[in-house]
């Protein structure tokens, strides 16, 4: 039977979401707050330049080829993909160090550095391989309403060795002593809500992804992902409605009958929120309705928010990488800046991305695109004036290391922070990346995807199961329809 399905929110997992339930023959509406689709992946252009304003690091090139699989695609229809070599440089206070695409290259770098590391580096990355398959097939792929989706001998005869109860920052220090090589292998984790040292070592699996899987980069940008998800959700017949917030509920007898926005109604047998859950929960739905109170909220561990800069510049640079980490100042102390004392950083680490690099076409002739990003704690009061300072702390450090002006060669400059953040996503305390991936945040212990006081509504992306990230908020988007069909199977 056909029914009447809205999803609210057209980033990756909301986008899913709607062409999953019209793939299973439901009528179908996608409402987006904003003038294009995205989300946080949502793009720009000016001045001949085109800004991806979100991700950057395309990881776990499976997934997206399995969700467009699913709809009787594949990637290279929408875009095609390219793999980094170097996947990314690090700059350390010393030197430069390149991440090559070759695992056994990376052994041969690392043993150059600290006699041993080589072979240590092939059994860690042998365990991360490991908790990657267990981790994607018994934790991620599960909609998490419960403990008894977990109780499979399985995940207990493996509890262990996927390192659940031990620290990654433990597992890392253990095996392998340099510096350099330590801050290799912990950062993956940085945007997962915690530091090395209290996030799970299962979350090792990420170096799977990063030194094995590999760095991608999507010609056209990171935005073709959203536009071939768009091309999907219309050639099933998704009806996408932008500028589109939806700002309340009319219920009935626990059943969502209808979402109010600025300029409509919208009448729905079924709702997929794909927006941010507490925006949704806290100032959409009555107070009866909320599975959840500003008190729990508010003791939710967030993963960081940034400061971001949009640069065009009007030459080209020369030998800089697609992708680098300023790892040239204490990653402990802007971890605990981040994560256990919220503040401005005083000697941040920062992220810089050169598309233009890779992509030609996402500058003028000659020109360059960048992207610096510095990681920052969620619920800080934002100040302009901040930006500058950081802007001016970041840019000094790139020109230095990289051994080239930068400063006198931007033509275009925008700045994107924790206020954006809220008015553009309405992002609970403007957090970047949504829920941390800690111990007691993992699985069934993140707020549920089924709210149990309305029974047509399912919850999806970075607030619920299975976390942050593209390829977790796609996986979410095909857990959320999966769920919405067993229920409305259910009411027939």
């Amino acid at each position: 039977m056909k029914r009447k399905i809205a999803v609210i929110g057209s980033g990756f997992s909301g986008l899913v979401a709607a062409a999953d339930m019209a793939k299973t023959g439901h009528e179908v509406i996608l409402l987006e707050k904003n003038d294009g689709p995205g989300g946080r992946s949502r793009k720009f252009e000016v001045d001949g330049f085109t800004f991806d304003m979100g991700p950057s690091w395309y990881w776990m090139p499976e997934v997206f080829e399995q969700t467009f699989n699913h709809f009787g695609y594949k990637t290279s229809d929408f875009y095609e993909l390219k793999r980094l070599d170097p996947s990314y440089s690090v700059f350390f206070k010393e030197r430069k160090f390149d991440v090559p695409a070759d695992p056994e290259e990376l052994k041969k770098k690392f043993e150059a550095i600290e006699k041993g590391s080589g072979e240590k580096l092939q059994k860690f990355l042998d365990e991360a391989a490991y908790k990657y398959k267990v981790g994607m097939e018994e934790f991620v792929w599960k909609p998490s309403h419960g403990l008894s989706e977990f109780m499979d001998i399985r995940i207990f005869s493996s509890l262990f060795k996927l390192d659940m109860l031990t620290s990654l920052s433990s597992v890392v220090r253990k095996q392998f002593k340099h510096q350099y090589i330590r801050d290799i292998l912990e950062f993956p984790v940085l945007f997962l809500g915690a530091t090395p040292w209290k996030i799970p070592a299962l979350y090792s699996l990420m170096n799977h992804a990063d030194l094995s899987l590999g760095t991608w980069y999507p010609m056209g940008g990171m935005h073709e992902v959203i536009k071939g998800l768009v091309k999907t959700n219309e050639n099933l017949g998704v009806k996408i409605v932008y500028n589109s917030a939806v700002k309340a509920v009319k219920t009935q007898n626990q059943h969502i009958t209808k979402l109010i926005t600025d300029q409509e109604e919208f009448d729905v047998d079924f709702v997929i929120n794909s927006a941010d859950y507490y925006h949704f929960e806290q100032h959409v739905l009555d107070k009866k309705d909320r599975a959840y109170d500003e008190k729990y909220w508010a003791k939710r561990t967030m993963a960081p928010s940034s400061l971001l800069f949009y640069l065009g510049l009007n030459q080209k640079l020369k030998n800089i990488p697609h992708h680098s980490l300023f790892f040239d100042e204490d990653f402990k102390k802007h971890a605990i800046e981040i994560y256990e004392k919220p503040g401005w950083p005083e000697r941040p680490l920062f992220y810089l991305c050169a598309p233009s690099v890779t992509d030609p076409s996402v500058a003028p002739e000659n020109c360059e695109n960048l992207f610096l990003l510095m990681p920052l704690a969620p619920g800080l009061k934002d100040d302009p004036a901040m930006h500058e300072h950081y802007f001016d702390i970041m840019i000094n450090r790139a020109e230095s290391r990289l051994g080239q002006k930068i400063r006198d060669k931007i033509v275009y400059k925008r700045s994107f922070c924790l206020d954006d953040f809220q008015k553009d996503y309405n992002a609970y305390k403007g957090n970047a990346y949504g829920l941390a991936n800690t111990l007691m945040q993992t699985a069934f212990l993140k707020p549920k995807m089924k709210n149990k006081k309305l029974k047509n509504l399912l919850n999806c992306g970075q607030l619920t199961v299975p976390g942050p990230g593209m390829p977790p908020s796609l996986i979410s988007g095909r857990l959320a329809s999966i769920e919405a069909n067993k229920i409305l199977s259910n009411n027939k």
